[in-house]
């Protein structure tokens, strides 16, 4: 089967590596980002569309990786606009499920398909292809992105329609939230104690308290460098989101607080992990 054309709207953090294992694996790749340095590696191999309209006109599947609800809509504002018939539309962004039914209500009214794709994973199982990706959609369209899809992640779960995706991602954010504040707390607490941070972390990760949230911080936290994999930020947007769609637990509150207090005194462009910075205060 002839591949499609395919194109790529949010070349941020996640969505730059996403897009180049796109263009590694030899498809036909249009990329377009708002800040245009961010696009400007793809110009060898990929095609840079100027605007959201020239890259949907050109392309059959478009991935969309964007930060939050509004960016989204914004640009589906314009993709709506547009005579999309027949082609395929994968959100990739962490959003409310509210505005992810929105979408891709609003994208089935003009006879396209709209699959939700949020992925677990950060910049490096990125760059990797490694992401575990949760989708949302009809089986159908589902089939018609997964040859593009296995070049991201390396677990694609269908779980169901449009909406189930971004609920799966929600959830394991939440839990993360909860992971990263654990351990932050637990590495503070036995420095007190007069324990080397880098001795506590091997036995956490040794222990049945390790997993790969704890490893993948462990660099970070020896190093005492919080540049970004995934920010503070995008932590605190994403248990809020929980919460206003039901995670409503004694924990929620506590996690809301502290990450929001974190975000106020400044911490926020960090890395999630950076809350310990926080929390020493």
């Amino acid at each position: 089967m002839e591949t499609e054309r395919i194109g790529f709207i949010g070349l941020g953090n996640m969505g730059h590596p996403m897009a180049k294992n796109l263009e590694k694996a030899g498809f036909t790749l249009s990329v377009f980002n708002r800040t245009e340095e961010k696009a400007e590696d793809f110009k060898d191999k990929s095609i840079v569309r100027s605007s959201v309209g020239e890259l949907v006109k050109n392309s059959d599947i478009i991935f969309t990786m964007l930060t939050n609800d509004h960016a989204v809509k914004t640009v589906y504002k314009e993709i709506l606009s547009l005579n999309i018939s027949g082609k395929l539309f994968i959100d990739m962004s962490t959003i409310s499920p509210e505005a992810t039914n929105e979408m891709a209500n609003a994208v089935k009214i003009k006879e396209a398909g709209f699959i939700d794709a949020p992925v677990a994973g950060s910049t490096k199982p990125a760059a990797d292809g490694t992401l575990i990706i949760m989708v949302g959609g009809d089986e159908k369209d589902v089939q018609r992105a997964e040859p593009y899809l296995q070049n991201l992640g390396k677990i694609i779960r269908h779980l169901g329609g449009n909406g189930k995706g971004i609920a799966a991602k929600l959830s394991v954010n939440y839990f993360l939230s909860a992971i990263y504040q654990g351990l932050a707390e637990t590495v503070l607490f036995a420095g007190r104690l007069g324990i080397e941070r880098k001795e506590m972390l091997e036995i956490i990760n040794e222990s049945a308290s390790g997993s790969g949230a704890t490893k993948v911080k462990t660099p970070l936290l020896i190093e005492d460098n919080y540049e970004p994999a995934f920010a503070l930020d995008l932590m605190l947007k994403d248990i809020l989101l929980a919460r206003n769609a039901g995670a409503d637990y004694p924990l929620s509150e506590t996690l809301i607080k502290t990450y929001q207090a974190a975000h106020d005194e400044g911490f926020g462009e960090d890395d999630v992990i950076g809350i310990i910075n926080y929390l020493k205060k």
